[in-house]
């Protein structure tokens, strides 16, 4: 948590001095919402498979993301798919839903990745599609996105941390979505 604190700190730093910023986004951590969700839904234990890009998308989109003039990436291999797998991971651990030898497994595609941040009204989407697998055959296949909106200064030291922070959000957001959504729940049950 202090490490966490001392790079934001860092990178609030870095964008006050009018500097271009490269930094990862903190470690995702696990939703108090999103453990409730996935054991009030009953969902069996979960194996992750691949979390990639979608086909057809730019590569640069799982790489990393531009706020004003500063970029953001993703401390896991620089991949925000794999940032999303992180963050669905942790929050099925936590619940003690992650089993790696589960029949049911679960992979994903990041298919939108973007943020504006200008003077003004803000906006941030993350969309994936999620594929969930029982013995290799599948049972739910479906793309959920994640949309946040906000006011933001001109001041970049007060919008660029908010906004990053907008962004972070969106993944536990969208684990959420799958979490709570009905065809998920039915078709981990079955």
């Amino acid at each position: 948590m202090r490490r966490r604190a001392c790079l934001g700190a860092c990178f609030a730093v870095l964008v006050a001095l009018g500097g271009c910023a490269i930094a990862p986004l903190g470690a995702p951590v696990p939703s108090t919402d999103n453990i409730v969700k996935a054991r009030a839904a009953r969902t069996p234990p979960l194996a992750l498979g691949d979390f990639k890009l979608a086909p057809g998308k730019p590569a640069g989109m799982d790489q990393k993301i531009s706020i004003r003039s500063n970029t953001l990436h993703s401390p896991y291999g620089n991949s925000f798919a794999a940032y999303l797998k992180e963050a669905l991971g942790g929050d099925l651990r936590a619940a003690g839903l992650l089993d790696p030898e589960s029949p049911l497994v679960l992979s994903g595609q990041l298919t939108d990745s973007q943020i504006e941040v200008p003077t003004g009204t803000s906006h941030a989407t993350v969309a994936a599609r999620f594929v969930l697998t029982r013995s290799g055959a599948a049972v739910y296949d479906k793309e959920l996105r994640a949309r946040s909106e906000w006011q933001s200064g001109f001041v970049g030291i007060e919008a660029v941390p908010m906004a990053v922070n907008r962004y972070q959000l969106l993944y536990r957001e969208l684990v959420g979505m799958l979490l709570a959504d009905a065809q998920f729940q039915a078709a981990a049950r079955r």
